[in-house]
């Protein structure tokens, strides 16, 4: 069953989503599925997406929400854990980390506000998996003055998005940037409609190749 039936099917807690997000996360947490995954997601809701997700994901997956309100609590089940506190607090951010161990898919559907959403991707982007993903949902609010945003202003997370697509590009600026760990971890980033994926992986050696069919036809006759 796709996550859009799961989703749309659900009898279960209330789960609140834009439709659009749902190819989004198919397309990278697809690979996810029937694995031991631990699933980090911030912000609860109303708890029906943890339900979601583990459903989705199936019988080996680990969903650990994280939230400031206490009543989010009473959404623990068999696969769920919730633990209270702020996204931006990193020592809280670490406690998890040591509980649960390193998470292999990050969901910030937390407070929104650009000062969490950057403090949370700066601690825990290098703690993910190394193979992980990171996404950050409802990133309108990027440019919303009440979450922090605004069009091209300083310090939102999609203005510091935009400083790591150069980090990404490090290697080709003939050191006119060093390369940073972001660099040497990241596979590449998507950008869709209000959300931003990051595909954590190791990189290796850029190297070009040169092929010419008409030269491996002559050889071929050598031959």
């Amino acid at each position: 069953m796709s996550l859009w039936s799961e989703f749309v099917n659900n009898k279960q807690r209330t789960i609140h989503k834009w439709k659009h997000y749902f190819p989004v996360y198919e397309a990278h947490f697809s690979r996810f599925v029937n694995r031991p995954v631990i699933f980090l997601e911030i912000g609860c809701g109303r708890g029906g997406s943890a339900q979601m997700w583990k459903r989705y994901l199936g019988p080996h997956a680990l969903i650990v929400g994280i939230d400031v309100n206490q009543e989010c609590k009473t959404f623990e089940e068999d696969q769920i854990k919730i633990r209270i506190g702020s996204q931006s607090d990193t020592s809280f951010l670490e406690s998890i980390i040591a509980e649960f161990g390193t998470p292999d898919v990050v969901l910030d559907d937390g407070s929104h506000r650009m000062s969490d959403v950057v403090e949370t991707f700066r601690f825990l982007y290098p703690r993910t998996s190394p193979n992980g993903v990171y996404m950050v949902e409802d990133l309108h609010a990027a440019y919303w003055d009440e979450f922090g945003g605004g069009l091209k202003r300083e310090g939102t997370f999609i203005e510091v998005c935009k400083g790591l697509i150069d980090e990404l590009n490090a290697e080709w600026t003939r050191d006119a940037l060093p390369a940073t760990e972001f660099t040497h971890s990241t596979l590449s980033m998507h950008f869709y409609d209000s959300m931003a994926v990051f595909e954590r992986g190791r990189r290796l050696p850029h190297s070009d190749v040169r092929i010419s069919g008409r030269a491996a036809i002559l050889k071929g006759l050598i031959r």
